[in-house]
Order: structure tokens, then sequence, then C-alpha cells
């Protein structure tokens, strides 16, 4: 019988990464000069599969689950449409710089390109500095010509969109939409399982042979979304033991809790895996027939879709996202 399962977390060196994942998931990386800025928590990305930890499943990576349990797993229908892929991909980010300025491709232009899926995202500030940032857009319309000319120049970074975060803010990054990420933020990203990335411009950074990273600009061109409006940086009022919405689409939907009590949440009707990720303190989950496993900050839980339901019980105070396929 299918039970919660956890996974062992995968580290990604970045050159903007900070510190604070190591101590988050109490790791250490040994021989590494590198920030780590990604923590890849739930992937299916070629060549980072997330592998099982708990139960008797344990040493199996994602992949192999899907083709052993298929849609017991993850759901009949999202097996239909994904096969053995899992479809999203979930990381925890800490940033000491910014982001490239980027835009990642929809699904039409992944699968004409790259025979993958797009990527589309939505980000949740788990903590930032008093000073972070975001990027999220043009500060004013741009044209293809005006936006290639400015890159070229050296003057885009003047008609980015800067918004300012804070703990508990969100926001939804569909595909086509230029983006960054500031300094001194630590969020959780759920998104489309796709590495694909269009950088547009990096800062000016360069490595100590005086190099820069690959830009794309002629890609990411074709690909953003020039008619489009700043996107929308969003934070809910905390409700303690309710569900609270954040945002549902094809993709994904994500839920938050606040829980200081015990919570029931039924699936009956509902043909998808459920994931629990915990952004503060520690829950434990109770399913049908199974020993409870605890999740604590920065860790996820995933919930195959044959079980009928959870129990979340926290301990003390405790904050958890819910991410399924609606």
């Amino acid at each position: 019988m299918l039970y919660p399962l956890k996974f062992k977390p995968i580290l990604k060196e970045r050159v903007w990464g900070g510190d604070r994942l190591k101590n988050l998931i109490n790791l250490t990386e040994e021989g590494s000069s590198m920030p780590i800025g990604e923590c890849w928590i739930l992937s299916a990305v070629e060549g980072s599969l997330s592998v099982v930890e708990n139960g008797f499943l344990a040493g199996n990576n994602i992949e192999e689950l899907i083709g052993v349990y298929m849609g017991d797993l993850v759901g009949e229908s999202i097996y239909q449409k994904f096969g053995v892929e899992f479809p999203l991909l979930i990381k925890l980010i800490d940033t000491n710089e910014f982001l490239s300025v980027q835009v990642h491709p929809d699904d039409e232009m992944a699968r004409e390109r790259h025979h993958a899926f797009g990527k589309s995202e939505f980000w949740y500030m788990v903590d930032s500095q008093n000073d972070s940032q975001i990027v999220t857009g043009f500060s004013k319309k741009l044209t293809r010509n005006e936006f290639v000319d400015q890159v070229k120049s050296g003057g885009l970074s003047s008609s980015l969109k800067y918004v300012g975060v804070k703990g508990d803010d969100f926001i939804y990054i569909p595909s086509r939409s230029l983006h960054s990420l500031g300094k001194g933020v630590l969020l959780v990203e759920i998104q489309q399982t796709s590495d694909i990335t269009y950088r547009v411009y990096d800062w000016d950074r360069v490595d100590a042979q005086g190099k820069g990273r690959e830009l794309h600009l002629d890609l990411a061109a074709d690909t953003i979304d020039f008619d489009t409006d700043p996107l929308k940086l969003k934070s809910l009022q905390i409700e303690e033991n309710k569900e609270q919405e954040l945002i549902s689409n094809p993709h994904f939907q994500v839920n938050r809790f606040s829980l200081n009590q015990k919570l029931v949440r039924e699936f009956i009707g509902y043909d998808s895996f459920r994931l629990y990720v915990s952004i503060s303190g520690a829950i434990e989950l109770h399913t049908p027939n199974n020993d409870p496993i605890s999740i604590c900050s920065g860790e996820i839980a995933l919930i195959p879709a044959s079980l009928s339901g959870v129990t979340l019980n926290p301990r003390d105070n405790a904050k958890v996202l819910e991410v399924f396929i609606p």
C-alpha cells in the first residue's frame, strides 16, 4: 500500500545564492566554495530526480515510482497526460544577489523549441530583508525593438518595475512574463516541471576569468508578451485553521494553512496527489492505515492520489502550503 512520501533534498550551487538553505535543511556541502541558491525538494527534471528517503520505497526515484504505481500515485488523469514525468518542480530559493532578468516559454513554445513543457511559476516569500525587491515586468510599455535596443545599450535596468517584498507575500509568474528575484529573499517556488530559462540581463556579473553567463536575447525577445501589465504581488490576512486559496490554474493550485490545531483534509472526488510544504514549524501527517510522518520547515511530503485524506497535526503553530493539480 502506498503511504506519504518524503524525499532527499537536492542542493544547487548558484552565483547569486545565500547561506540559509544549508542551515534550514541541516545539511553541509563539503568541498564547495559556491553559495547554495536552490534546494530542489521535489524534482522530476532529468539528471535531478528526487529519491524517496522513508519507508519501504526508500531509494527509489520519483520516475520509478510513477512507472510502478501510475495513477494510484499521481492521479489517473495526470498519469494519462504526463506519463512517468511528475508535473511539478518544488524548490526553496535563497538569494544574496539579484537573479538574472529572465523569461520562460509557454507550453507551445517549449514543445516546438525544446520538446518540453513550458514554465509558469509561483513564489511564496518565507522571509526577506527590509530592502528586498523583485522585478515584475516593465515600468513602461516597450515594443520588441525598444526592448532589444535597451538590452544592447545597457539601459534595461531603468525600464524595469521594482516592487518591495516581505514574508508571506506571494506572486504568480505566468510563462512569457519578464521577471527577476532580488537579494535577501527566502522563498518556496512551485512551477511546472521545466528547466528552460532565457536570460536577458545578468547585472554585468562576471566570473573570476572575467566571463559573464550566457544570455539568450533573441529567444527572450520572441517569448516576452509585451502587451501584459506588470505582475501583481499579493498578500492575504492570515486566518487560523482555514484553507486560504492563493492561486488556482490548470498547472497547479496552492492553498495556505496557518495551524494551531488538528485539521482534516478529505480528498474524495479528487484525482490528484497532494503536496505539503512546511513554511514554518513542524506538522505530523496522519493517513489511514499508515504510520504518521513529520515535516519541518523546508520539508515536503507527497500524499498519493489513492489515499482518501490526511489529518494535519501541528506542533504549536505551523504554516504549510498545500499543492495539487485541480
